[in-house]
């Protein structure tokens, strides 16, 4: 087996401690042993575990980083990047879309020139949405202006936060660093690792925070201006200074790296040559990909051929000269790539291999390039073998046959086609009549006419049977209430979250109608270009519709906070649509992260319960209050424990959705694996929750309040001990006085609030 991480057999390194652990956990014990300042953070998989850790750590007094969970990937940037003007000490960790959604951040960063650490696990770039790892996120980030480091294992993950922030802090660097490892290859899997026994260690080698001697934002003594307006010329010479700082961090990696290797007794070279000494044939490959194919090598050079492998450590800057030297004899080099630059016929790196090559007239190397491994398809040994192969057969042939391609595409056969198992469904089969809406002449007001609920059982399934929801799952059970409500044909968009996930996992499907995915921070808006562009074609008379389609918005799992930019956006425009939350109090899709929707001190895995803290800090965001200000025409909370309420309220929001404008309806899920419940009783929870008052069922119709469920009037009201004591997440709620005094005490003042909107018109 081919070894990891290089060792100095002379070396003598301070004492450490062997674990078995992954690349997550190790950035977050790099972390944790710097005591960074600040992290600014937003939970997307694969990454979200490396702030789950820091919580944990923090929870049991282990450091005193500030977590701050921001609204989305964009807004973290920017608390980390305000948190690094005054002078923090700032760590982040992001993946795939979050880390193309603070893209816009990242340039400004290093442009005015304030060093931090962001981990980057990498993960395939939508769309269609992948959450597995392959570099097309890298890849948007080699212009930013950001160091690049690349980790190939956990250990090397622990070792370059370390020397990460080393680097940005020099002085003649200040600029952020980039540590990206690859998604579940690394991020999740565990290996044997050694961290350093002692935090001491680790604090004296990145040692004191120098960022106090330059200027920021926390001295009033001494006033700045970051960030001013340049023109051209002024612009030229920040970038060129920036360049030159980049520059200068390659060789201040190779210093730094080398004062490592003493500490650790590892090292890590710009460039990890494995049997390049008198290599014929080579591969060029980032990370984990690199440790499988020395296992190749070797096998290669038991048969007498002479095979080697070149795995960067650093690639921005990007190793020019390292590589001109490494390549000096080699007849072929077939460059791997997880990403590719769409019609360029090569990745970014096979361009800059070739670029450095250019530059040395006596190197006749022959380049090849393959894309592969995307979405995370695994990388074999003998895939390895097979890139060799065609390195080889190159070279005798003096030339490539095919310079570019992608390896491991299957091109399909047309007797594979997909075809539908269930028969579509539209018009008639969802149009039945059994619900009846008028509208009171006077008032304006809407008044709905149900049928007994079992003739609703006629109604087909929105859903088709087979999806993937856990057991107990409360948001598909209380969608597909939702839906029974809905008369005729029916356009859905679900932002990113668990009913997505669930229910539409290529090539299945469980939608019977026209179903649409986006990202967590655009739904609203998609479905708000969707929903005008469906009415103009319409008045045009370029398609042909007998009646109109109810266009919702299905949105859940924190999408309320990343997206709320968006939806307020639709808001405030009114257009034509149901905007659907399904309130599961975190976000769950990620594995139960706290979001604003989380109620104050429930305990999730990014606001865990310890000797220093006791869950979420701050109370809820209500949802429902914030749209009912944009002044739209109808907005509601439902359960699924209140049927003929919910059914009631769905009827009204696909009359003023395809009447007037936007209609907003919030519904609370249970979530028994996350809530820590039995997988029976999510119906019984959202009624106690119902019950207690935290959870009031009302609407505001055309700006009246009206409460339309009161559990006071019908003597059922029950304590909220009563509900918070069923649930796992809020055991620690239950036996804190104090804190479930305070909880209390802003569910009484929300409904009491309430009851005064209800009781007064103007309000």
């Amino acid at each position: 087996m081919a070894v990891s991480e290089n060792k100095l057999s002379d070396a003598v390194p301070a004492e450490q401690v062997t674990c078995f652990e992954s690349g997550n956990e190790m950035a977050a014990t790099a972390a944790a042993q710097i005591n960074y300042h600040m992290m600014g953070y937003f939970p997307i998989t694969p990454s979200t575990e490396v702030a789950q850790y820091l919580d944990q750590m923090k929870a049991r007094g282990q450091h005193d980083i500030q977590l701050v969970a921001a609204d989305g990937e964009h807004g973290s940037a920017g608390i980390c990047y305000g948190a690094a003007m005054a002078g923090a000490r700032v760590i982040n960790a992001t993946s795939s879309q979050g880390f193309l959604y603070m893209l816009e951040q990242l340039p400004t960063q290093s442009g005015t020139r304030f060093p931090m650490v962001l981990n980057l696990v990498t993960r395939a770039v939508s769309g269609p949405l992948d959450i597995r790892g392959d570099h097309s996120d890298l890849y948007y980030g080699l212009n930013t202006g950001w160091v690049i480091l690349t980790a190939s294992t956990p250990q090397a993950v622990y070792d370059m936060n370390i020397m990460a922030l080393r680097i940005a802090e020099h002085s003649e660097v200040r600029l952020p660093v980039i540590v990206a490892y690859d998604g579940f290859f690394t991020s999740h899997q565990k290996r044997k690792v050694k961290y350093f026994k002692d935090n001491a260690i680790v604090q004296q080698f990145v040692g004191p925070n120098p960022n106090h001697a330059y200027a920021n934002v926390s001295d009033p003594s001494r006033p700045v201006t970051i960030g001013a307006h340049m023109g051209g010329d002024d612009l030229l010479n920040n970038h060129y200074q920036l360049s030159e700082a980049l520059e200068k961090a390659g060789e201040v990696y190779s210093e730094v790296a080398r004062e490592y290797a003493l500490l650790s007794g590892r090292e890590y070279k710009v460039l990890d040559l494995y049997r390049m000494e008198d290599a014929e044939y080579a591969l060029f490959l980032l990370n984990s990909a690199g440790e499988t194919a020395k296992d190749t090598v070797d096998a290669l050079r038991a048969k007498g051929i002479k095979a080697g492998l070149i795995r960067p450590n650093i690639i921005r800057p990007f190793p020019a000269e390292e590589l001109r030297t490494a390549l000096k004899n080699v007849k072929a080099l077939l460059v791997g790539e997880r990403a590719d630059s769409y019609g360029a016929q090569g990745g970014n790196l096979t361009h800059e291999i070739r670029s450095a090559l250019q530059i040395d007239p006596d190197n006749k190397t022959i380049i090849l390039s393959r894309i592969f491994g995307l979405g995370g398809k695994d990388f074999y040994a003998d895939d390895a073998a097979a890139f060799f192969q065609l390195a080889i057969d190159a070279a005798e042939q003096g030339s490539a046959e095919k310079p570019f391609d992608y390896y491991g595409y299957y091109p399909g056969e047309e007797k594979d086609a997909l075809a539908p198992v269930i028969e579509p469904m539209h018009g008639n089969a969802y149009k039945t009549g059994l619900i009846q809406v008028t509208q009171n002449e006077e008032t304006g007001l809407l008044k709905v006419k149900l049928p007994p609920l079992r003739q609703l059982t006629v109604k087909p399934h929105r859903l088709a049977p087979g999806h993937g929801a856990c057991p107990g799952c409360g948001a598909l059970s209380a969608l597909e209430l939702f839906f029974k409500g809905i008369e005729g044909d029916m356009v859905v968009l679900f932002q990113t979250g668990c009913a997505y996930v669930v229910t539409a996992s290529y090539p299945y499907s469980s939608h019977k109608q026209t179903f649409v995915h986006n990202l967590f921070q655009n739904g609203a808006a998609t479905l708000a270009g969707m929903v005008d562009a469906f009415y103009e074609l319409k008045r045009r008379g370029e398609i042909q519709v007998s009646d109109d389609v109810t266009f919702v918005m299905v949105s859940g799992d924190g999408g309320m906070d990343i997206g709320m930019g968006a939806t307020v956006g639709a808001a405030l425009r009114n257009h034509k649509m149901i905007i659907l939350e399904y309130d599961n109090e975190g976000y769950m899709n990620t594995g139960s992260q706290l979001s604003y929707s989380t109620p104050m001190g429930h305990m999730t895995s990014t606001s865990g319960v310890g000797t220093t803290q006791k869950g979420k800090k701050g109370h809820h965001k209500d949802t429902a209050q914030i749209l009912a200000a944009c002044n739209i025409p109808y907005v509601f909370t439902g359960v699924e424990s209140n049927p003929q309420d919910l059914l009631q309220k769905a009827a009204k929001a696909q009359w003023y959705a395809n009447n007037v404008g936007t209609a907003y309806g919030k519904i609370l899920c249970a979530c028994p694996l996350n809530w820590k419940t039995p997988d029976d009783q999510g119906n019984e929870l959202v009624k106690a929750a119902v019950d207690s008052c935290f959870f009031p069922l009302y609407e505001i119709e055309q700006g009246i309040t009206r409460i339309t469920y009161n559990p006071e009037e019908k003597g059922k009201r029950i304590p909220a001990v009563d509900w918070l004591k069923r649930m796992g997440k809020t055991k620690h709620l239950v036996k804190d006085t104090e804190l479930l005094q305070d909880f209390e005490n802003e569910i009484e003042r929300r409904w009491n609030r309430l009851k005064l909107r209800h009781e007064n018109a103007l309000l």
